[in-house]
């Protein structure tokens, strides 16, 4: 009889730490998910854009602002940071404390902007994070009406050596290293590279013969070239619905040039201490916004070819682009005075 009792009463000693040792579980469990249940956003969004209004960085974040407001149920505010490259906006992005902080940057805020300033306020590979590439452009080489095209243009330019000259939106611009990457891959190219302050004075010198070439995106050049202002000598990747017209560097003739591929694009990035309430909405919310026809139709519009990529394909990206810049950045001893 004693052995009886003393077996239920450890039997229910058992049963009773068990269901402590599950409550405690549970409520653990439910900890653990109510910290990713955190209702993200709770007020409104800020996107930070380095660039002026009616510029494409500009255009894009708008774009897609309109819409995520809508999917999020709060206003997403866009905010022009304009300077310095877009870095003042990309630092400003990185130091964001509030959790309701995104930015839009372009190519060289995560890739070279660390390579050609060592003093830069951020870093790009810790201060943010990664979550869609969203939309991306070949850049096309024109030249003024009336030069040659194909492999003519390449043999004209290396006669004129290092009496041509090429510009570009300012030293250390994804144009100005396209570039360089094009003469690292044309042995003979010679062309000195002028800066400018922006496009509509790249595109001012070409017309008065201060410069014979330049890399420019679609949204630019185009226009010109369908007024016969300018002459499209290829594309900086492979054929593009954006620019349908043109061919690809590799096709004009120039053998070095089949391992020329390289665009320009923007990408939406957040803080490094954003919450992951706020990253996981977003990697539901972004990359279906920019897979939507009307919002393709809209960037394209704006000459720009919509992707919207996980943030792994952000990550990669930016892990191709920065070696292939990096070693441009490198091999032609390009520095930032």
């Amino acid at each position: 009889m004693r052995l009886s009792v003393s077996k239920t009463i450890l039997a229910a000693i058992f049963l009773a730490a068990a269901s402590l040792y599950g409550a405690g579980a549970t409520a653990q469990n439910s900890l653990k998910k109510s910290a990713l249940d955190v209702v993200w956003p709770n007020r409104p969004v800020r996107i930070l854009v380095g660039f002026p209004g009616g510029s494409s960085p500009d255009l894009t974040a708008r774009t897609l602002a309109e819409a995520l407001s809508r999917a999020l149920g709060q206003p997403v505010i866009v905010e022009n940071k304009p300077g310095a490259s877009g870095n003042i906006a990309a630092d400003q992005i990185a130091k964001a404390l509030d959790d309701h902080t995104l930015g839009i940057v372009i190519n060289g805020n995560l890739t070279s902007a660390k390579l050609l300033y060592p003093k830069l306020p951020y870093d790009p590979a810790k201060d943010f994070i990664a979550i869609s590439l969203l939309t991306t452009a070949p850049m096309v080489l024109v030249a003024p009406a009336g030069q040659p095209q194909g492999a003519a243009f390449f043999a004209a330019a290396r006669r004129g050596g290092k009496g041509w000259n090429y510009g570009s939106v300012g030293n250390g611009s994804v144009a100005h290293l396209g570039m360089e990457l094009i003469k690292n891959n044309s042995p003979g190219l010679l062309p000195e590279h002028v800066p400018f302050s922006g496009n509509p004075q790249v595109v001012t010198a070409l017309l008065g013969g201060q410069i014979q070439m330049a890399l420019m995106a679609p949204s630019v050049a185009m226009p010109q070239v369908r007024a016969g202002k300018l002459v499209a000598i290829g594309l900086t990747s492979g054929r593009s619905a954006l620019v349908p017209d043109a061919a690809p560097l590799a096709d004009t003739g120039e053998a070095g040039l089949k391992n020329v591929s390289l665009e320009v694009w923007n990408a939406l990035v957040g803080p490094a201490n954003l919450s992951r309430a706020a990253q996981a909405r977003l990697a539901v919310e972004v990359p279906r916004i920019i897979r939507d026809p009307d919002v393709r139709q809209k960037l394209f519009n704006q000459g720009w070819q919509a992707v919207g990529t996980s943030a792994e394909g952000l990550k990669s990206r930016i892990q191709q682009e920065t070696t292939l810049l990096g070693g441009i950045i490198s091999t032609r001893g390009i520095k930032i005075d």
